[in-house]
């Protein structure tokens, strides 16, 4: 395992109290992020807000800012700070909806926490500027994607799709 440093993050739980107790902890989420973080250089501390949401927040603010109505896995929203605003410590904000994350698990034969993992790296990478657009951008997130997940013993969540 490699050394991960200790990212802030500011949790966010817009769920039902029953999808509460499926949902990662706090611990988790931060292992996550910090294995993102060991990746780069960013500082240790540097913050990141995961809110968990239910399938109508999703929808709206993927309607909202990506143009499709319709509930996603996750969406990213870097940090962008105003002119004159240095280093703030903020990456950015990650919105997962549980209900879409939870399905795809099952759909995929995942276990839930794993799918979880895999959503909050690949968010968390998106924060940092990767893309998956073009092949090329695609094939260099992917790997790190399937590299910071084997630290976890996480298998290749794009497995499936070859």
């Amino acid at each position: 395992m490699i050394a991960v440093p200790t990212p802030v993050i500011d949790l966010q739980v817009a769920v039902s109290a029953d999808e509460q107790t499926l949902i990662p902890d706090e611990a988790e989420l931060t292992a996550w992020v910090g294995a993102v973080f060991a990746r780069h250089e960013l500082a240790p501390h540097s913050e990141v807000t995961i809110r968990l949401v239910g399938s109508e927040e999703s929808q709206a603010l993927n309607r909202d800012y990506r143009g499709k109505d319709k509930p996603t896995n996750v969406l990213s929203f870097p940090f962008e700070a105003p002119p004159g605003v240095e280093d703030m410590p903020l990456l950015g904000d990650l919105v997962i909806c549980h209900g879409v994350v939870a399905r795809e698990a099952q759909e995929q034969g995942k276990p839930l926490l794993h799918h979880y993992a895999h959503m909050v790296i690949h968010g968390t990478l998106h924060l940092l500027g990767y893309d998956h657009i073009e092949d090329a951008e695609a094939d260099e997130m992917e790997a790190l994607e399937r590299e910071i997940l084997s630290d976890f013993s996480i298998a290749d969540p794009y497995a499936l799709d070859e």
